[in-house]
């Protein structure tokens, strides 16, 4: 479901709109419990599927932070911008969590275009990611994404 944007200058007259969707990924319990591995979170809500299933949700949820970290993979799920050669992350100004992310949900995101700066060597750009649960009501996440890509 990729969008391709031949060029990067292309974005420039899109500020403001939506630009991309990307594909569902599902969270899985083992990457909810590699995660914890990885940062040391091991909070009951999140690695024990027993003790979740009597807590909030009823079952275990992902860590605010593994699903801001899958928003780089969900982008790029959205968004090939052909003439591209790298994009670094330059940035976040603001992150929210309204929804939680419960364990086997699939996620995918909308990415709206905020700004465009042109830069040396290419553009910053300034990306509005809204992380949506396939069947859920609010947004998981919310996240305004600066990236730096260059030709």
């Amino acid at each position: 479901m990729s969008v391709r944007i031949p060029h990067l200058a292309a974005l420039r007259s899109r500020v403001g709109d939506e630009i991309a969707v990307g594909e569902w990924l599902t969270v899985d319990q083992s990457m909810i419990d590699t995660f914890a591995a990885a940062t040391g979170d091991h909070q009951w809500i999140h690695v024990d599927p027993v003790r979740a299933a009597q807590g909030p949700y009823g079952t275990t949820i992902a860590h605010g932070f593994l699903t801001l970290s899958l928003l780089p993979q969900l982008v790029a799920s959205a968004l090939e911008i052909g003439d591209v050669r790298m994009g670094v992350n330059y940035g976040l100004n603001r992150v929210r969590f309204p929804a939680p992310v419960p364990a086997g949900s699939r996620l995918r995101a909308r990415v709206t275009l905020q700004a465009y700066e042109p830069i040396d060597g290419g553009a910053q750009l300034t990306l509005q990611v809204t992380m949506e649960r396939e069947g859920g009501d609010k947004p998981v996440c919310v996240a305004e994404s600066l990236t730096r890509r260059f030709t």
